[in-house]
């Protein structure tokens, strides 16, 4: 057993079963469950208002590349490059601002993880 368990298994046995619950809900989620709790909580909508306006952007960016290739003249291919770029930059700003979104779970996460060790640790003193 590794040290990192010991301590898990130390503060399990101080905590009452309901804040041992509530301690494994707070395990290390992966990578998919990080993204399925951006779609819970009170914000999720403005979740799901951001990957509808992702998969548009997404849209108009393959739109504004094929017409790149086709255009012949350099004021149009000035027009169309800089619509690729406008909508390739937006998609990257909401995909980043939901990563933003997953991190600041998992360090909530860990803080609440931080507080029910100290606080079972206080009780014992």
């Amino acid at each position: 057993m590794s040290k990192l368990e010991d301590i898990d298994a130390l503060i399990k046995e101080t905590l009452s079963k309901e804040e041992a619950k509530f301690y494994d809900e707070l395990e290390e989620q992966n990578v998919l469950e990080m993204v399925g709790g951006l779609f819970e909580g009170k914000n999720k909508w403005i979740m799901y208002v951001m990957n509808v306006v992702t998969l548009v952007f997404f849209g108009l960016f393959i739109y504004c590349i094929v017409h790149f290739f086709q255009a012949e003249e350099t004021k149009e291919l000035i027009k169309w490059a800089t619509g690729t770029i406008v909508f390739l930059v937006g998609v990257s700003m909401l995909k980043i601002f939901a990563w933003m979104q997953m991190d600041k779970k998992a360090i909530i996460r860990e803080v609440k993880r931080l507080e029910l060790q100290i606080s079972s640790l206080s009780s014992k003193v």
